[in-house]
């Protein structure tokens, strides 16, 4: 170990920007044995593990960053997945530079990061090549049965440890396939949908129920859950899009409806507004506006689906950019052009769709209530940029799930989103419980998974209660 003072930091090999803007494969090549071994060893070993801390959840990460570097991957395996339902994804898709790699003690010394995503994402690929990732250790039969609405992350993680524990579980999701946003939301050049298949099988292979394309509101009420099940964990995510507050002459195209329909595509689909151009930008001129990993995820997408030009809207500057550093320079090395400090004035067009978004040139102020500096319109600075598409990815919010579930007891915050007991996640309806988004907002996914095993425990201890309770009666 203690490598990191004569060995430089190295992610896995990227693949060429040219190469990579002509399919939607993942743009890093894997780690080799001996690369990784090599990379894993510059971890510090820390007495204070501060990536562990920057970690949510909290990953032994200098132990199997230790395992690794000494080849035994096996143990180093076994540790990751001790405290993760999805190391593999994780090692994907968290933004590691805001993270744990963020938090590293050799980043803060001045000697690069230890690359841990990169590393934990090799590990569990290698524990699938090798079989060494088992089933699922279902616990005996405890007569208790949890219905869970979503099948994203945070629904995911809780029906793994609920089928450990020795429930029943029934997972309910309203699209066609499990895993949420891992599906539909994420881009195959960051997440391959054969990762997050296989992670499906499994539970499904632990006997969990999946109940596809059943919305709750439509094919059942929430009420008709709690009636049906011990205890309900509603895990449904926020897909209501925010939308422009602009005078748009032609509709912008909502993120989510973008990327969905692309991810669909690649599962061989025929996508009815693809074909018809509305959410294909193929030889369009593209303006996405936003600043998040949404945002970057549309404008990589509309690269690879050859787009005349695509140009990315953001109101503050590349420093207060929401989104993932490492994204933003992939997008830039694939020939997306930034428009930092720019808001949307209007969107110019017609039926037949947009001409061009008129902008302004935005300056930063004083620090709002979220102590980030408020953006102000820079007088006489508007400006017009052209574009045939125009993507909408400013962020999602929750529906009105009290509404939409026909439960009116279910009490949500003023931004929506579902309110829990902070330390048990249970709502305002007995035995109901909540966990990732629809809780925290849109964040990310390695907190859903978080979230998701921390209700799965709650909802073991309030059901073993409530048997107690009754027997005793």
């Amino acid at each position: 170990m203690l490598k990191f003072t004569d060995t430089h930091q190295a992610y896995p090999p990227k693949r060429d920007a040219e190469d990579r803007r002509r399919d939607f494969a993942e743009i890093y090549k894997a780690f080799g044995d001996k690369a990784a071994a090599l990379q894993s060893a510059r971890c510090s070993q820390c007495g204070i593990p501060f990536c562990q801390s920057g970690c949510p959840l909290q990953n032994n990460i200098p132990d199997w960053l230790k395992l690794a570097a000494e080849g035994r991957l096996e143990e180093a395996y076994a540790e990751s997945s001790a405290t993760s339902t999805m190391p593999e994804i994780c090692g994907r898709i968290c933004p590691q530079d805001r993270l744990c790699e963020g938090a590293c003690v050799i980043e803060q010394s001045g000697h690069g990061t230890v690359t841990i995503g990169a590393v934990e994402q090799y590990i569990t690929d290698t524990a699938w090549g090798e079989g060494w990732v088992e089933p699922v250790r279902r616990g005996p039969d405890n007569g208790l049965s949890a219905g869970i609405i979503g099948a994203g992350p945070a629904g995911l993680s809780a029906a793994e440890k609920l089928a450990e524990a020795g429930c029943s579980v029934t997972v309910y999701d309203r699209y066609d396939r499990a895993g949420g946003l891992l599906v539909y939301g994420i881009p195959n050049f960051k997440l391959d949908k054969a990762v997050v298949a296989r992670r499906v099988k499994r539970l499904e292979e632990a006997g969990i129920e999946f109940r596809l394309g059943f919305e709750v509101g439509r094919d059942a009420q929430l009420a008709d859950l709690t009636d049906r099940h011990d205890s309900v964990l509603i895990a449904t995510g926020v897909y209501k899009a925010r939308e422009l507050s602009c005078p748009a002459g032609a509709p912008a195209v909502p993120a989510l409806d973008y990327l969905t329909a692309s991810n669909r595509m690649g599962f061989g689909e025929a996508v009815a507004d693809f074909d018809g151009g509305r959410l294909n930008a193929a030889a369009k001129r593209v303006v996405v506006i936003g600043g998040g990993d949404t945002a970057m995820d549309c404008v990589r997408t509309a690269v690879r689906q050859g787009a005349k030009s695509v140009t990315c809207l953001y109101r503050r500057d590349r420093a207060n950019m929401p989104g993932s550093a490492r994204e933003v320079k992939h997008a830039e090395e694939e020939g997306v052009v930034f428009e930092w400090l720019a808001a949307p004035d209007a969107i110019m067009g017609n039926a037949q769709g947009p001409t061009a978004v008129r902008a302004h040139r935005m300056r930063l102020g004083l620090p709002g209530p979220d102590g980030r500096q408020a953006p102000e319109i820079h007088p006489g600075s508007a400006h017009e940029i052209p574009a045939d598409l125009v993507i909408a990815a400013l962020g999602f919010e929750a529906e009105d799930l009290p509404t939409l579930f026909g439960h009116p007891d279910l009490t949500v915050t003023r931004r929506g989103t579902v309110k829990v007991d902070g330390p048990s996640l249970m709502t305002s309806v007995p035995g109901v419980f909540a966990a990732g988004d629809i809780v925290r907002g849109a964040s990310l996914v390695v907190w859903g998974i978080r979230d998701g095993m921390d209700a799965a425990g709650s909802m073991l201890k309030w059901m073993s209660a409530q048997r107690a309770r009754v027997a005793a009666e």
